[in-house]
Formats: structure tokens, sequence, C-alpha cells
């Protein structure tokens, strides 16, 4: 079998080296019409439409009655989007091979052109009435159904794909697509298991496997199916990266790390196998080690945030602040419209009692879209420190359309009123805050202990309880 392959390849290498020998030296050889079919679509594979429609020109003049070369012909006019020119050459052709299933299929390949998908299914219904090649015939039904957003037909169509071909990769990958895509998750595992009892060497079908799995936090599960992945393709890189992922997840450091470190030996360093590894060095406590990766990941990709934020978070655990913010400046540097670069830099200027700093980076990260309502506390507990109540005020009742009901906000809007000596307004927000949470009363005490202090106040309280 394989030397018949090998033969069938020398041949078709043989077609194209000497059609592209014919180019240079402009004289004309003679193929068969199937040795042009296989150089025109071959170029089309390439993206080299130019050298394919000389190739057909050429193929049509030697082999004028040929309707496989006329399909390819009506496959380049569909690719083209000369929709009408291509329907009118298949009705002539349909009219002489009635049975041909390619004429089929290239009707349907228009009308999935023209988003009429129903009437696509229709002519593939009707290809499979001729064709030995059923599997294609099913993958391409499939497609129409996903286009059409059928997912439990396109479900169907590939699963009948693969009963033809059982080898069949998109069919097997876009199978799991649909299961994914209706929540049926538990039904995808056991479509698989079956699979694979008849496929067992199908690295796709374990990897696909590990995949659901870990989704449904089975992680035991998705380690072993990643590695029988990894057994089959001892290259599989991505079934390294998702195994590495999962033993994180069942605290098997180690493991992960040799893991992620496999899919750099694999192929280039990226910053998240890099990171993955950091990370996993530090749950283990090898901080040195950790630290190297953080730096790895930054030197590998300074635009990836993760990268930075891990330095900076590490250096704030450690409570070395004048390192965390010197990361996160030079994060900033890179991207100043990051908000959790943005927060994490008011979080360490406030560790460090830099209060207008602190300010300024909470302002920042919400100006980029941190809505977090700790974000918007922490930015209104320091301006009222910094003595800016108007613009503490300003800063709640904007916070408020966000969290239209949280007690956090109606207390700090009391307190700041009375300081003001608003107290209709005060009165409000603290008849709010004591509706929506009367036992966290005391966020007035500790924030405004001149407020809670007064008597009216005390009396408020006291009557609403």
């Amino acid at each position: 079998m394989s030397m018949h392959l090998s033969d069938e390849e020398d041949n078709y290498n043989l077609s194209l080296s000497k059609f592209e020998s014919m180019l240079k030296t402009n004289k004309v050889l003679f193929f068969d019409s199937e040795e042009f079919e296989e150089i025109i679509l071959h170029y089309l594979d390439m993206g080299k439409a130019n050298l394919a429609k000389k190739a057909l020109k050429l193929a049509l003049e030697q082999h004028p009655k040929s309707t496989g070369l006329k399909l390819v012909q009506v496959e380049m006019l569909v690719y083209d989007d000369k929709l009408d020119t291509a329907e009118k050459m298949l009705n002539e052709l349909y009219a002489i091979e009635p049975t041909n299933e390619e004429i089929f299929i290239q009707k349907a390949n228009i009308y999935s052109k023209r988003d009429n998908h129903e009437k696509a299914v229709e002519l593939l219904q009707e290809a499979l009435q001729f064709t030995e090649d059923f599997a294609d015939v099913y993958n391409l039904m499939g497609m129409e159904y996903l286009f059409m957003d059928n997912l439990e037909m396109a479900k169907d169509s590939f699963i009948k794909c693969l009963e033809e071909d059982i080898e069949d990769q998109s069919a097997l990958y876009n199978v799991v697509y649909c299961f994914e895509f209706l929540e049926q998750n538990a039904d995808a595992i056991e479509f698989l298991k079956k699979y694979i009892d008849k496929n067992p060497y199908s690295e796709i079908a374990w990897h696909q496997q590990g995949r659901l799995y870990y989704g449904l936090k089975q992680y035991e599960n998705a380690v072993r199916a990643f590695e029988f992945a990894t057994y089959i393709d001892e290259h599989f890189m991505g079934a390294y990266m998702e195994n590495g992922k999962a033993l994180e997840r069942l605290k098997r450091y180690e493991e992960a790390i040799e893991n992620y470190q496999k899919t750099i030996d694999l192929d280039d360093a990226t910053s998240y196998a890099l990171l993955r590894i950091g990370k996993c060095h530090e749950r283990l406590g090898n901080k040195t080690e950790a630290l190297k990766y953080f730096n790895k990941t930054v030197h590998e990709d300074p635009l990836l945030d993760k990268g930075w934020i891990a330095i900076t978070d590490f250096y704030v655990r450690l409570k070395n602040y004048q390192k965390a913010l010197y990361y996160v400046n030079k994060a900033i540097a890179i991207d100043d419209q990051n908000r959790a670069y943005w927060k994490r830099y008011a979080t360490i200027n406030k560790a460090m009692n830099f209060y207008e700093e602190a300010e300024y980076g909470f302002r920042k990260a919400v100006e980029f879209g941190d809505f977090e309502l700790d974000t918007w506390l922490f930015w209104v507990d320091i301006l009222q420190f910094l003595g800016e109540f108007d613009s503490a005020i300003q800063t709640l009742l904007q916070a408020s359309e966000y969290f239209p009901e949280e007690y956090e906000v109606e207390y700090r809007l009391a307190g700041l009123y009375f300081l003001l000596a608003d107290d209709k307004k005060g009165t409000f927000h603290l008849s709010n805050g004591l509706r929506l949470n009367a036992n966290n009363k005391t966020i007035l005490e500790e924030l405004f202990p001149i407020v809670w202090a007064r008597k009216k106040v005390q009396n408020y309280i006291n009557k609403n309880k």
C-alpha cells in the first residue's frame, strides 16, 4: 500500500516539475487531463491563482471535452465569485452527466456562497445518491448546518462522516465543537470513548477528551487523557500544555513544570509556558526560580500583561513595595491604558503611604474600565483622607450608577454629606444604608468617627432599628 502511495506521489511531483519547466522554456508539453487537474488544484491550494489559471487554459486547449477539467474551471469561477457563469456551466454539464456527484457538490457550493444553505443541503443530499466518497459529502453537509446554526444536524452529519472515514480529523474537531456548543460535554466524552475504542491511536481524540474532562473539573481523568495523547504523539505541544494546566489544578507542580518545559523543548519558549513555570516554582516556594521565569516571560513578550502582573504581585507578596513599584512603572511605560497596571500602581502607592499617587492610580484604573466595587471604594477613601470631600461625593455618585443597591456606597455618602453639613442628603443616604444592611452601619463609625458621635445621627440610627 505505502509503495503504491509513494509511486503516486512521485508521479505527482514529476508532473509538477515538468509543468514548471515547460512554463520556463515556453515549449508546449502534453499532460493527461487528470495530471492537469492535480496541477491546477495544487496551485489553488497554494493560493497561486495565476498559475492555476495558466494551467487551466492549457488544459482546456489539450482536453476541451474533459468534464473533470470543466468542473475544475467551475471551482475557479466560484473562487473568483463568478457564480452565474459557474452555474450556467454546471447546467450544461448536468445535461451531459446527470449522475456526476461533483456537479451537485459544486452547485451546493454556489448556493452556499449565496447564503442559501438549505438549498445547498438539498443538493448535497442528491450528491449522496451518486458518490463513492460519502465522508466528504457528509462533511460538507455538516459545514452547511453550521452556517445555519443547526448544531444538532451538523453534529449528526460530522458523526456520519466519521463513520465513513474514522481518520477525518476536521470532522472529529467539529463533532466535539458541536457537543460543546450544545453544552453536552458529558455526551461528548461518551462519544469520544466509543470513538477511541475503534481508533485507540487517535491523539486528537485523547486530547479532546482531556479538554472536556478539564472543563468538567475532572482533572485526574484529564491528565490521563492528555498523557495518552503525548504517548501517541510525543511532539503534541498542545497536549503537554493542557496537561500542565491540569497538573497545576492537582497541585502536582513538579510534573506541571516538566510538561511546560516539554513545550519549550519542542518549540521556542512561549511567554505562557514561562509564566506557568514561574507560577509553579512560586507555589513550590522556589522564589529565585519563580522570579527568573517571570523575568524571562516579560523578556519574551513585553506586551503580555500577565507577566508584568506576576512580577509585581510577587514583590507585593514579599512586601517589597519599591521593587513592585519599579516593575509596575515599567509595565505602564509599555501600556499606559491597562487598568490592571493602574490598580496595582495605586495599591502599591497606598501601601507606601503615597496617597496622591494612589488616588491618581485608582482614577486611571476607573478611567480605563475598572468598575470593580473595591476600586471605587479605595479611591473614595483616599479622596476622603486627602480632604477632597466634593470629589469623593462625585465619585460615589458615579459608582452608585454601577452599584445602585450597595450599602458600602450609601454609608460613605451619608458620612460625607454630614461632614459637609448637608444633613438632609446625609439622612437620606443613611436611611438607604440601614435599609440595605443595618448590621454594617459600623462602616460609618470606622470611616467617619466625628459623624458617628453626633447625637442627631445616633438618634436617627436608634429610631430606625
